[in-house]
């Protein structure tokens, strides 16, 4: 028997049956069984009946020079394919059966076929992490390398990113890149090794999207369970609402900016965006580090922020309209007095902060805290990290829009 066969294998009174992989040691069976799932299997005592031979094309992928060939095409749109890591830049490893992280523009291809044919494509590794790993460097290393690609003369990006931590970092580029293309975020919630993996429907999509027309900053990922259609989102109005749903992603306070057919390519859009080629290429990729995204819970002890001092902005996940216990105030405002911008947003997933309803609210206002309206925590932890390095009054800035992070005022949208 050879890698590539299909062999049925019966051992300790369990069968399995499917397609026979190479294995990294002589002591294990690795099978690909029809359902996706790749199963290791003790060679010993284990029976193998050969079923077909050479039903699946399995080689040394990724070894030699040959192995692999993305051939450019004049007519289409070149599309920079950016990892930061996360399952959607994991591939199933074939001489080892397991899901591993092996990122280049061949890799890709390898890992989703659909890809081929749509655009020409270069990629590049950024980072390769665990997205809860993710730092404000590699955000910037990020911006850096969006940058370079669009200016060498990619037509739209797709960076590749982790689920848990996407939201940050695609607020994080809203913020540090004017863009003259699409520059679209997409994971996977499920591995490539999975039957119920949505890493090619996403991975197509995001590049749909990236060819076309909304040179904005978006998240591109499943707008329902189903394999039909997926949901564009404004890169600093979305966040993650689920752990493991394959449509986890939401935008706030409004429908999703557009979408993405995936049986006829469509792509459309439902309110304004910035159009192809309007902006001019620009990077402000400075971030102060030293920014803290805080929450407020009942019976919180005062001491519990004493590490906050000394930092340069601070922003509250208050209740409500945007409340702390009243302790709590004359800590803020010894953070104001020694120069911090102290930012307040809401724990409510929707509607905005104001403080001038309650006395708690006014008595925060006294001491110094800038409303955030409905800008997401998430998001005002990174747009004050931008604001406090690049502007000259980064508590104006908390308190007005600029990257549809803020709306003017909250309505009723569903």
């Amino acid at each position: 028997m050879n890698p590539g066969d299909r062999v049925r294998v019966e051992r300790a009174g369990v069968t399995n049956e499917g397609v026979l992989m190479p294995s990294t040691t002589a002591d294990y069976l690795v099978i690909k069984r029809d359902g996706g799932y790749n199963v290791g299997i003790e060679r010993e005592d284990a029976e193998v009946d050969v079923l077909e031979t050479d039903v699946y094309d399995v080689g040394d992928e990724g070894e030699g020079e040959d192995s692999s060939v993305v051939e450019f095409d004049d007519d289409l749109p070149t599309i920079a394919l950016i990892s930061t890591g996360g399952t959607i830049a994991s591939t199933v490893d074939y001489r080892t059966g397991a899901v591993t992280a092996r990122f280049d523009a061949e890799d890709v291809l390898r890992a989703v076929p659909d890809l081929a044919g749509r655009a020409n494509y270069r990629g590049r590794v950024v980072a390769n992490i665990l997205s809860e790993n993710m730092t404000p460097e590699i955000w910037r290393d990020l911006a850096e390398a969006v940058h370079e690609e669009i200016e060498a003369g990619a037509d739209g990006v797709v960076v590749m990113h982790g689920t848990d931590t996407m939201q940050y970092s695609a607020a994080a580029l809203s913020f540090m890149l004017d863009t003259p293309v699409p520059i679209v975020f997409t994971g996977s919630q499920r591995s490539a090794d999975r039957p119920s993996s949505d890493n090619v429907m996403n991975a197509v999509c995001a590049v749909e999207a990236a060819k076309g027309d909304a040179a904005e900053v978006m998240v591109c990922m499943h707008a329902s369970e189903s394999d039909d259609v997926c949901a564009l989102h404004e890169g600093t109005r979305v966040r993650k609402s689920h752990t493991s749903r394959r449509d986890a992603f939401r935008t706030i306070g409004a429908k999703p900016l557009g979408e993405v057919d995936y049986d006829t390519e469509a792509v459309s859009f439902r309110r304004d965006y910035a159009k192809r080629g309007a902006a001019t290429l620009d990077i402000a990729s400075d971030l102060a580090d030293d920014v803290e995204l805080v929450k407020f819970t009942p019976g919180m002890d005062p001491a519990a922020w004493d590490y906050l001092e000394g930092k340069s902005g601070v922003v509250i996940e208050g209740t409500g309209l945007g409340h702390v216990h009243t302790d709590l105030i004359p800590r803020i405002e010894e953070l104001v007095d020694d120069g911090a911008v102290v930012a307040m947003t809401s724990q409510c997933l929707e509607g905005r902060v104001c403080d001038r309803v309650y006395d708690t609210g006014r008595d925060l206002l006294d001491a110094g805290v800038v409303e955030a309206g409905d800008t997401l925590p998430e998001t005002a932890k990174v747009k004050l990290m931008w604001a406090i390095a690049n502007t000259d009054d980064p508590a104006g800035a908390m308190q007005r829009s600029l990257n549809g992070e803020l709306t003017e005022q909250s309505r009723p949208w569903t």
